[in-house]
């Protein structure tokens, strides 16, 4: 008995080793795939924030004045990589300055933290173009249905005032560009270093010839767990679904549901700022659904 044990014990243990070594190599190749992500996404914020700052007024002064044509300015604007769009659209719509489809259409086309990790993961071009054009026409579909069969929504009253939501909810943006982008980026980082953990355990563990069995690559329930992790109103939620594909744990129809729904702090903004809550609470329901319809329409037209 005692060498029974012994040997039971001594098993447990190199386990328990395995186990370590396989969690350490992890944290390291975490560590060594973020290091050399972070000048990329640096200068990638750098880009993003002058961008930010030299057409933010002008970007929710056209939306504004866009009317009927709502839907199809907040797809198209919803696509420059602009700080905080999201949580501004929101609160144009909370003021009822904007339409129930023009916020949909920026919510679907906004792409939160998806162009930065794409553009430092050096993924080719066409493939980000194609993902970006989706997003933008299909935004712009949505829109203008939302406006055409939920009317109700769209119906005049006073609501909450217009504030700098950019700056107050998400950027920083009054500290300057250098600033802002060095936040973002340390910020962003953090978020990708424990993804990458994360995933790199969950790899070890299951072996990467069994990914294509993964829940997030399986037909419809992968596009509606996606959409769900897109509701989470925080941009880790567009790093974990951006990294998942890249990692080849997500296929392109859930990352495309979960990148749509995702939108970022906008959610949180709209939920917030918005003084009905069960017409937020609809507005919600209508993104993620069009968001799900989205994924699956990609992989069932096999876009990419």
């Amino acid at each position: 008995m005692p060498q029974d044990s012994s040997g039971y014990h001594e098993e447990i243990s190199a386990s328990v080793r395995s186990n370590m070594v396989q969690i350490w190599d992890a944290i390291a190749d975490g560590a060594k795939d973020t290091v050399r992500l972070v000048p990329f996404l640096f200068l990638t914020y750098l880009v993003m924030e002058y961008i930010e700052h030299h057409t933010s007024d002008k970007t929710k002064t056209v939306i504004r004045r866009a009317d009927r044509f709502g839907p199809l300015a907040g797809g198209l604007l919803g696509a420059f990589p602009q700080c905080g769009f999201s949580a501004a659209a929101a609160s144009l719509y909370a003021g009822r300055v904007i339409t129930a489809g023009t916020l949909i259409a920026v919510f679907l086309s906004t792409s939160d933290e998806m162009l930065p990790i794409f553009l430092s993961s050096r993924v080719d071009v066409g493939l980000i173009l194609k993902v970006i054009a989706i997003k933008v026409v299909y935004g712009v579909i949505a829109g203008f249905a939302v406006d055409f069969l939920f009317r109700s929504l769209n119906v005049r009253k006073i609501g909450a005032g217009i504030h700098g939501i950019c700056e107050a909810e998400h950027c920083d943006c009054e500290k300057g560009i250098w600033t802002s982008s060095l936040k973002h980026t340390l910020s962003i980082a953090g978020y990708i270093f424990l993804i990458s953990v994360v995933l790199n355990i969950v790899l070890e563990m299951i072996g990467t010839q069994n990914l294509e069995n993964l829940v997030f690559n399986q037909p419809v329930i992968g596009e509606i767990l996606a959409g769900l992790i897109g509701l989470i109103p925080n941009c880790a939620a567009s790093v974990a679904i951006t990294s998942m594909y890249l990692d080849g744990a997500m296929s392109a129809g859930a990352m495309m549901s979960g990148l749509m729904v995702g939108a970022g702090v906008g959610i949180l903004v709209l939920a917030r700022s918005n003084r009905s809550r069960r017409e937020s609470a609809k507005m919600i329901g209508i993104l993620y659904a069009a968001g799900v319809i989205g994924g699956l329409l990609t992989s069932m037209l096999r876009i990419f």
